[in-house]
């Protein structure tokens, strides 16, 4: 049988825990769900697919296609191996938040047959030296194929916003938008028009809050923050609207946070990807650019009618049962199936 092996993006999915959905730690909010799929779809045509831990262990005896989704650590030991075919690395985060990995894009291009990032552009990183013919758009992978129908129905939700994010700072601070969501949150705090989900917010003592924008802002998080939450998809189906900004302005880059509001029902109100539009409905959120600060959208998001709601909530429903989705809802399948 042709073997596959994964190298999650963190070593605490190794021994094939990236494929169990019955760790409710670390699938979440069903977060595991698109490598579950392609484990199930795969087996289904003869192929066995496992985390890469069991083939770096025994390098030389094993042979398949590997994978790798951030983790750099590993592939240069199975180069030699002729047996091993280096099939695909993914770059899944931005540089802000993983500036060495776009550091070996040259390296990642010379070896592997191909290397998805969010765009091909070279937009927030460097190409010196990089192979770009064998470099591919990414689609971040989603878990689910529909909205969640009992939450997208909620109608006793809270006329304001909702922010579902951890207490973080940047690596890298070129582009990044984590100041810029602190400064947003403080704003609209000042007007009671928002509540923080989310770990770490109340340590103030801690690395990722030892940075200005934080400290700056202190008194105004804790005045907002919740605490963390189970489920981030239940929490949202409460708030019409939820602040929701990317770690970093690049072309391409779009993650789980906006399809998060999409499945709730929640009106995103987004800041990230610079060509969002071309990538997402424009009618399916609120673009944060067309505001002047956090206060003036919020002056204008406040007036929506029933109507106006009911209306960008039906396009993102509408956007997760179109074909253009199907690029993020397949990405993890569609990776590997085109190397197989």
């Amino acid at each position: 049988m042709q073997k596959i092996y994964i190298d999650p993006s963190y070593p605490v999915f190794y021994e094939d825990r990236l494929f169990d959905e019955h760790n409710s730690q670390l699938n979440r909010d069903d977060m595991l769900s698109p490598f579950i799929r392609l484990r199930t779809e795969l087996a289904e045509q003869g192929l066995a697919v496992h985390t890469a831990d069991y083939l770096i262990k025994n390098a030389g005896s094993e042979l398949g296609d590997y994978y790798s989704l951030g983790i750099s650590n590993n592939y240069s030991s199975l180069t030699s191996l002729k047996a091993v075919n280096l099939k695909a690395f993914v770059v899944m985060e931005p540089p802000v938040v993983a500036p060495h990995l776009y550091r070996e894009l040259p390296a990642l291009t010379s070896v592997f047959e191909r290397v998805y990032v969010h765009n091909t552009e070279g937009d927030g990183y460097s190409l010196e030296g990089v192979d770009k013919s064998k470099l591919r758009q990414l689609f971040w992978p989603q878990p689910r194929a529909d909205v969640i129908e009992p939450l997208w129905k909620n109608k006793n939700r809270k006329h304001r916003l909702v922010v579902i994010n951890s207490n973080l700072k940047p690596v890298s601070y070129s582009g990044e938008l984590y100041s810029k969501r602190i400064e947003a949150m403080a704003d609209l705090a000042c007007v009671n028009a928002v509540d923080l989900y989310g770990r770490g917010w109340d340590k103030w003592w801690s690395r990722n809050a030892m940075w200005l924008p934080y400290w700056r802002n202190k008194s105004a998080l804790k005045s907002i923050y919740k605490g963390s939450c189970v489920s981030k998809y239940e929490v949202m189906s409460k708030y019409n609207f939820a602040l929701c900004f990317e770690n970093m302005a690049m072309k391409g880059y779009v993650t789980e946070k906006i399809f998060d509001c999409l499945y709730s029902g929640t009106v995103p109100i987004y800041l990230g990807a610079k060509d969002i539009k071309s990538l997402i409905p424009e009618n399916c959120y609120i673009d944060y650019r067309n505001y002047s600060s956090a206060l003036h959208m919020w002056e204008h998001i406040q007036s929506f009618s029933t109507h106006e709601i009911e209306s960008i909530r039906a396009a993102g429903r509408e956007f997760i049962l179109s074909q253009a989705y199907k690029n993020y809802y397949n990405s993890i399948l569609n990776i590997v199936k085109c190397h197989n």
